[in-house]
């Protein structure tokens, strides 16, 4: 299936390991334009040359997409490179794992600074872009916990079930703009990438390349009814309904 968007330009946060590599190399399959972000030079040097092999524009910037002041910046940045932004996948490192009743207030605003509030102001700065272009996909990844909160990971289970009622609402603005612009969410569970290796991860592990195709299509021209959308990659290891 060709999906329409060759020719796109894609911002891709966290994008130089894990689900945001694979998902960079999905849309670049595509014939997606792709700015690459990430915290390590070299880590993103290695994923720029995986993505330029593949046959299409690339380009990268270091930083922590978790200040404040980077996603502005960062969508600046791949406008000026790249001359608009039709798409944008937006990534975060998850934070670390811990009981509730055990957690400080520096740990979660730590935690919802970098997992519900980077997403919020990469849309805000995107938006304007994608509006005056009449087309846009925004993508959030987060986690299968926004359906089955997880025991051990109170921070990120806070965290992203609070992105995901901000998507659900902010989804539904953008459909009364007929503005031709969606908001989802993909939820990915347990897949072979270093963070599952830091959570001690064991069993079966959903393949990264899968997930950047799933995330590659609702990001195609023809995903434009899927908005407001937790569309869940884990292998049916979720039990909730």
């Amino acid at each position: 299936m060709d999906l329409g968007i060759a020719g796109k330009v894609a911002l891709v946060t966290a994008g130089s390991r894990g689900l945001g590599r694979a998902t960079a190399l999905a849309l670049a399959g595509e014939g997606v334009r792709v700015m690459l972000s990430g915290r390590d030079a070299s880590t993103l040097a290695a994923t720029r040359s995986q993505v330029e092999a593949v046959g299409v524009e690339v380009d990268v910037r270091a930083g922590d997409v978790t200040d404040p002041g980077e996603p502005a910046r960062l969508v600046g940045a791949t406008v000026e490179r790249f001359g608009g932004l039709d798409i944008v996948v937006a990534n975060a490192g998850g934070p670390p794992p811990g009981r509730a009743l055990d957690l400080s207030d520096e740990a979660l605003d730590a935690a919802l600074n970098a997992n519900l509030m980077t997403s919020v102001r990469l849309v805000r700065e995107a938006l304007p872009h994608m509006r005056a272009a009449g087309w846009g996909r925004i993508c959030c990844i987060t986690s299968y916990t926004v359906k089955q909160p997880a025991p051990v990971l109170a921070l990120s289970n806070t965290a992203r079930t609070g992105l995901w009622a901000w998507i659900k609402t902010a989804a539904q603005d953008l459909a009364a703009e007929s503005s031709g612009i969606t908001l989802n969410m993909i939820c990915p569970g347990p897949h072979a990438t270093d963070r599952m290796k830091e959570l001690g991860g064991a069993g079966v592990m959903g393949d990264p390349a899968d997930f950047g195709s799933v995330v590659a299509f609702v990001c195609s021209a023809q995903a434009g009814s899927l908005n407001g959308s937790a569309v869940v990659v884990d292998g049916g290891s979720t039990l909730a309904l």
